[in-house]
């Protein structure tokens, strides 16, 4: 009888909707790291230089009240880039809980430096894989999730790189608490008709029937409405158009305000 060979397996490797560079910091972006790193950044990956969430961690209501300190409703931009706009939220919000997921070291370090230098307690950063924090989130934790111009990702063969996929629509509904809403912004308009294809056949979201928050930056200094210098819900229908700039603003099961204020 001929020796059985044993054949290799191979692991699948998961669609990442980024590519990973290695950035170089600066010595005021080096300095912000080392000082406030401790304070915002999360522990929370797989390993040094993973952006795997490790195994055994779980963001949820008591993981809240343990990293925030109290249980205010939780608001997650996918995203952060500079972090100039979820920094303005924070500071605008004091009484809403913000974290900021970001991929990219000098992205990190900016939004710690803008975290630091106003002493916001209400901020955290994670640098790990969107996708993966939302998966290992309890059922209804998280008030809001915010995905402001993702990574369009143009080509056809990249389009499967897009953050915006069925499979995070799915995690995202479940992280979501009751009226929990999805807000996602895009100024490509073929980026746009790709979130409606994931979004238009979903019967577990509502359309929200508005604009998601503008982006509050005061540095952000695209058209209106998505200039403010606090976030305001907008009275346009949701997925209109004004300019070049597309929105959809999705709502878990019955929808309701956070506070008077969002």
């Amino acid at each position: 009888m001929p020796e059985q060979i044993e054949q290799p397996t191979f692991t699948p490797r998961p669609v990442l909707s980024f590519v990973r560079r290695s950035g170089r910091l600066d010595a005021r972006l080096q300095r912000a790291w080392d000082n406030y790193a401790d304070t915002y950044l999360l522990d929370i990956n797989a390993g040094e230089g993973s952006l795997d969430v490790r195994d055994d961690f779980t963001l949820d209501r008591d993981t809240i009240a343990v990293t925030w300190g109290n249980a205010n409703p939780l608001i997650v931009e996918i995203g952060t880039g500079q972090g100039e706009n979820i920094v303005a939220a924070a500071a605008a919000h004091p009484d809403v809980n913000f974290l900021a997921l970001e991929v990219y070291d000098p992205g990190v370090a900016h939004t710690l430096l803008l975290a630091g230098k106003q002493r916001l307690g209400n901020l955290r950063i994670a640098q790990v894989n969107a996708p993966e924090l939302l998966a290992a989130t309890a059922p209804g934790s998280i008030a809001e999730v915010w995905t402001f111009f993702p990574d369009p990702w143009p080509k056809m063969k990249h389009h499967k790189r897009r953050i915006v996929q069925p499979q995070l629509a799915q995690s995202v509904h479940g992280a979501l608490a009751d009226g929990g809403a999805w807000r996602i912004a895009t100024d490509i308009e073929d980026y746009a008709l790709h979130v409606h294809e994931v979004m238009d056949g979903r019967t577990d979201f509502r359309d929200a029937g508005g604009y998601p928050p503008a982006p509050v930056s005061t540095r952000y200094r695209g058209p209106e409405p998505f200039v403010s210098n606090g976030f305001r819900p907008s009275a346009w229908p949701s997925a209109a158009r004004t300019g070049n700039r597309a929105v959809v603003a999705a709502t878990k099961d019955a929808p309701k305000s956070l506070s008077p204020s969002i």
